[in-house]
């Protein structure tokens, strides 16, 4: 089915299911609850899970296949958003021709960075590519003002030269993003008595480009091309001495990966048309590999779990406060109740990365696969537990 193994169907099918039915998932709790604190169904959030969703597929692509740790791609991010501003400013409004040119741009900024940087391997690697982020970061922020307009960041204004479209609406505002007339935060609510589901337009193409970019890497790692670049993982040194030569599979799998970048960069602007230079520090290269690492470096969803996983920590964890802890324990007498807010305070609000930091710790130790093994481990579980169930009642194994 769609031309992908019985496995890999059933894979793009959970992802489908996952991306499509997510106000749904995401919001279990009703409003108005103590645990509503805890719903992530909302148009922002979950664009941000399905975009970071891409960033993270197409840098697995580099580092599950190839094993080369890159520590600069949130450059071809940021450069994907102010791409995708530019042609908002100068072009349209539609969200197609800024997508488009991001992933052109990031693209070729990648194979540029990527035939200096490749030159080397290892730890050399990955300090040439952070070199070459942090270079992008400082020339976005003070050298390229007039391009990316600093530390403001670029943005839309009501003087901007647009081409097919007009530089403000009839009551004098800024246009909005759109799709072929569709605009991007035009959303659609259910009320089903205390739940509240959103179904946000731009959530939704995001969440089609997801799957289309999942399902293309699905072919890549079925493919030739990713079986060598596995190869390179494996042995490099070895592959070459066969008179293979590695370097133009390895600069593919890091155009490949920028390109993907990009597009994360181009939807970031088209659901919220400002690019700042802070897409491009090295804290955001380094926590698309900790989603990568997180989900299971080199497996297909492990990424897209590790994304999800780490933006919902970020946004969710971060906004409980004393004041939410307060209202979780307030049937204790207040001795305990302070003493429980005081206990857990460290760990949630500004604390939150303490527990993404220890979580983090535990899947890297007990879990060296990430959450992809976890669930692996699970599936075992269960399938070993039936077959002893199904077993006939007169059969023991026998003692150790």
């Amino acid at each position: 089915m769609f031309g992908l193994e019985k496995r890999d169907t059933s894979m793009l099918i959970i992802v489908a299911v996952l991306t499509m039915f997510a106000p749904f998932i995401l919001n279990p709790f009703p409003e108005g609850s103590a645990l509503a604190q805890f719903n992530a169904g909302y148009p922002d959030l979950m664009q941000r899970f399905v975009i970071f969703g891409i960033f993270a597929i197409g840098f697995n692509i580099l580092f599950g296949l190839t094993g080369y740790l890159s520590f600069g791609h949130a450059a071809f991010l940021g450069v994907g958003s102010y791409s995708a501003v530019w042609m908002f400013k100068l072009l349209s409004m539609n969200v197609v021709p800024a997508i488009i040119l991001s992933v052109i741009v990031a693209g070729l900024f990648s194979l540029l960075i990527g035939f200096v940087s490749l030159r080397r391997s290892g730890i050399y690697f990955s300090i040439l590519t952070l070199a070459f982020a942090q270079m992008s970061f400082n020339l976005a922020y003070s050298v390229l003002t007039p391009i990316t307009n600093g530390e403001t960041g670029l943005q839309l204004t009501l003087n901007d030269p647009r081409v097919l479209g007009a530089s403000a609406t009839a009551d004098g505002s800024i246009p909005v993003t759109n799709l072929f007339g569709l605009e991007m935060r035009s959303t659609f609510e259910l009320a089903l008595g205390p739940w509240n589901f959103q179904f946000n337009a731009g959530y939704y193409l995001c969440a089609f480009i997801l799957l289309a970019a999942f399902y293309l890497t699905i072919h890549i790692f079925r493919s030739p091309f990713g079986m060598m670049l596995r190869a390179v993982k494996s042995n490099q040194q070895r592959m070459n001495y066969t008179g293979l030569n590695s370097k133009p599979y390895t600069l593919a799998a890091f155009v490949i990966s920028g390109m993907y970048a990009g597009l994360a960069g181009g939807l970031m602007a088209s659901m919220d048309p400002l690019a700042g230079a802070e897409r491009m520090q090295w804290t955001a290269s380094g926590e698309v590999v900790l989603m990568t690492i997180l989900g299971g470096a080199g497996t297909l969803i492990g990424p897209v779990l590790g994304a999800g996983f780490i933006k919902y920590f970020e946004n969710i964890f971060s906004k409980i406060n004393d004041g939410v802890l307060h209202s979780w324990f307030s049937f204790l007498p207040d001795g305990m109740e302070n003493a429980m807010v005081t206990l857990i305070h460290p760990f949630v609000g500004k604390g939150w990365h303490l527990t993404l930091g220890i979580l983090f710790m535990l899947v890297v130790i007990f879990l060296p696969g990430g959450l992809v093994e976890g669930g692996q481990r699970i599936a075992a579980w269960i399938k070993r537990k039936r077959a002893g169930d199904d077993a006939p009642a007169g059969k023991t194994e026998p003692a150790e």
